[in-house]
């Protein structure tokens, strides 16, 4: 096959191991700059152009998007999609886990177990919001955030009135979610490929912090996840509608809750902790369902 990685920076963990295991299988692949893409969207014949020749003749497109750079990085997808390419995960898949609010209503209306969650943007009713989540301690979000950052605990009312109310002064869309206290500083990650659990890990913070994030000095180790773990990571990646994503979750005294379904995660702490090849089994999900015109989409949505 010939395939087409959206990434950034080639020389991180995750994209260096998805060449290798192309290589390995025998695939040619590209890495290609995702911002230096540009389209021609003529109705005719939809383009994706990259230093000054055209993309065509790929069977498949790995979308490794930042966050920063999601409307471009969608932008540049959808327009694969429009050229019959296969997308490892569509474009209106990524869109809606991007979404943290679109997400968690689409997993909620579903029945996945979710915390207690309040979304705001600017309110004088720091109060109500509060005992909407069941009190202190809880955490509040940026609804944009990523890799833990814009995430905080607050421990007393006080202390999260003066935050909801601070972040309401820059005007920022916040999510307030009740602290999952029993998960005691760690979550599962759940890797999802087709529709199964590959691997799973479980990750706990750095010392004082309750974040478990490995880029902020998590630390990972294999686990094995129970049967409601597994459907419930399975059943959120169905809903939003990925082939690979991870699933972040707590352990809650009311069962697995998820806290974000992750559809560009990184193999390095997942690979390192399980020795499993992660990116050995991307590749073959490829290689199984890459069809051309086989998205669903279409670039629509």
């Amino acid at each position: 096959m010939k395939l087409a990685m959206l990434a950034r920076n080639p020389e991180l963990y995750s994209h260096r191991r998805l060449v290798q295991a192309a290589r390995k299988r025998g695939h040619d692949i590209e890495v290609i700059d995702t911002l230096k893409c540009y389209m021609n969207i003529s109705s005719h014949r939809p383009d994706v152009r990259y230093k000054g020749r055209s993309l065509e003749g790929f069977d498949a497109v790995i979308p490794r998007i930042g966050a920063s750079i999601t409307f471009y990085g969608l932008a540049v997808l959808r327009q694969f999609e429009m050229m019959g390419v296969y997308p490892l995960n569509e474009s209106v898949a990524i869109g809606r886990s991007r979404d943290k609010l679109r997400g968690m209503q689409l997993l909620s209306r579903k029945g996945i177990g979710l915390p207690v969650t309040a979304f705001a943007h600017v309110t004088s009713q720091a109060d109500d919001l509060i005992e909407m989540v069941g009190g202190t301690p809880l955490v509040i979000k940026l609804l944009e955030g990523t890799q833990g950052i814009g995430v905080v605990l607050a421990e007393t009312r006080s202390s999260a009135r003066s935050m909801i109310e601070a972040f309401g002064g820059v005007e920022a869309n916040i999510l307030v979610q009740e602290f999952i206290k029993e998960a005691e500083g760690t979550d599962i990650r759940a890797f999802v490929i087709g529709g199964k659990v590959v691997a799973s890990i479980q990750r706990t913070g750095a010392r004082g912090d309750f974040r478990s994030n490995l880029h902020r000095g998590g630390k990972a180790k294999p686990i094995k996840v129970t049967p409601e773990e597994r459907s419930t990571a399975v059943r959120a990646a169905k809903i939003l509608g990925l082939n690979v994503c991870g699933v972040d979750m707590l352990r809650s005294n009311h069962g697995p809750v998820v806290m974000e379904v992750n559809s560009t995660p990184g193999l390095e702490g997942i690979e390192t902790a399980t020795n499993v090849d992660i990116a050995g089994m991307v590749i073959e999900f490829l290689e199984k369902h890459a069809k051309p015109n086989h998205t669903k989409t279409r670039g629509e949505g």
